[in-house]
């Protein structure tokens, strides 16, 4: 599921870092899976998932200048 920005921008803070860490742990077995040889059942969603997590952190360091 991709995120959208204002679904980011409606979370708090304790929530954006949970999903973040969620999000980090599934990238990681992706890779793992991928690095094995397995072929992967969705072939974009290392790119999605590295895409959610530029867009929470983008959230972040926008709310950090504030």
């Amino acid at each position: 599921m991709v995120l959208k920005v204002s679904e980011i921008r409606n979370m708090g803070a304790d929530e954006r870092n949970q999903k973040l860490k969620e999000l980090r742990e599934e990238l990681m077995h992706e890779r793992g899976v991928s690095s094995m040889g397995g072929a992967p059942a969705n072939p974009g969603a290392i790119r999605s998932i590295r895409t959610d997590i530029a867009r929470i952190l983008t959230v972040q360091k926008e709310e950090e200048e504030l």
